[in-house]
């Protein structure tokens, strides 16, 4: 080793330090511990048994039975850790309540898919009890106002309360009705298909429509909806052709001066709403007024055809 390492060098033998034995109040908590830790070992395997009969009276659609099972099983071991030979010598008893309170618990907080408040879950599992009570004395199913009355509650919270199981197992939307041909609800909601751009002037234009004569509106219904010609519109009417024509072009007329005058009322609305020298425009009132133009443009088109037939 050269000379300049020899003086760094270090004696690193290490050094061994007795272990201090453990005392005999240490050597007596650990055999404690280990006696308690087997004692509630023997409870939890001795009483499975009463944790999955008490899941069993939990079990319904919807509800896993093997879930249930670990929820009383883990109630179990809380109630072995918590009991105390010295207040009570029947676990059972101390064991059941502490099972079924976790059970509960699981199913209160963990089985909705929307949660609905504490007070409408009390309030359902109430009406659950006293319903087939009042079935029975009725002798028909209670409404609202008697379930209500019974439980001494608001009629719209019982109603809340009902609505609430959908809350917990909702509808697929892809379910059939067995009761109807309707189709599900997913076949009705929005898809990139569905026209979105064009609903505020369907809106507008349907707001418009309600002020028309009903004679006008199925006028517009058979001609524009069915696709009737004015010939089978003049033989349903006892009108002529022309004459449905006309009749036609004058209520496609008054549809474009409401829009336009409710285009206008809005324009006018957003221009005190519109900071100084904003160049918005008017909105979808004026597109939808535009559609009734190409339906009046439809419309006195179809006169000269009319005639030359």
């Amino acid at each position: 080793m050269p000379e300049s390492f020899a003086a760094l060098a270090v004696d690193v033998t290490p050094v061994l330090e007795p272990c201090p034995e453990p005392s005999k109040g240490n050597r007596s908590a650990a055999k404690a511990g280990r006696l308690r830790e087997t004692f509630e070992n023997d409870l939890v395997l001795s009483y499975l048994d009463l944790a999955e009969a008490l899941a069993a009276r939990f079990e319904a659609r919807g509800r896993e039975r093997a879930d249930l099972n670990q929820v009383a099983y883990l109630g179990l071991v809380k109630a072995a850790r918590g009991f105390d030979q010295t207040k009570g010598e029947s676990f059972p008893a101390y064991a059941a309540p502490t099972i079924a309170g976790e059970l509960k618990r699981y199913l209160r907080d963990r089985t909705w898919v929307v949660r609905p408040p504490r007070h409408i879950q009390d309030l359902r599992t109430r009406m659950f009890r006293v319903e087939p009570e009042l079935v029975q004395s009725l002798g028909r199913n209670p409404s609202v106002a008697e379930l209500a009355m019974e439980l001494g509650a608001d009629a719209a919270e019982v109603q809340e309360a009902i609505s609430a199981s959908s809350s917990m197992h909702p509808d697929s939307l892809d379910a059939a009705n067995v009761h109807s041909d309707a189709p599900s609800i997913g076949d009705l909601l929005a898809c990139p298909e569905t026209p979105l751009e064009r609903l505020e002037d369907l809106a507008c234009l349907r707001e418009a429509m309600q002020d028309l004569d009903a004679a006008d509106r199925e006028l517009l219904y058979r001609r524009y909806f069915c696709e009737e010609t004015q010939v089978q519109l003049g033989k349903r009417l006892g009108m002529s052709q022309m004459q449905v024509s006309r009749r036609l072009a004058r209520v496609l007329v008054e549809l474009q001066r409401r829009l336009l005058s409710s285009a206008q009322g809005d324009g006018g609305r957003e221009e005190q709403e519109r900071p100084t020298g904003s160049t918005a425009s008017v909105g979808p009132a004026r597109r939808a007024a535009g559609t009734g133009s190409s339906g009046k443009n439809a419309a006195r088109r179809s006169g000269p055809r009319a005639r030359s037939r």
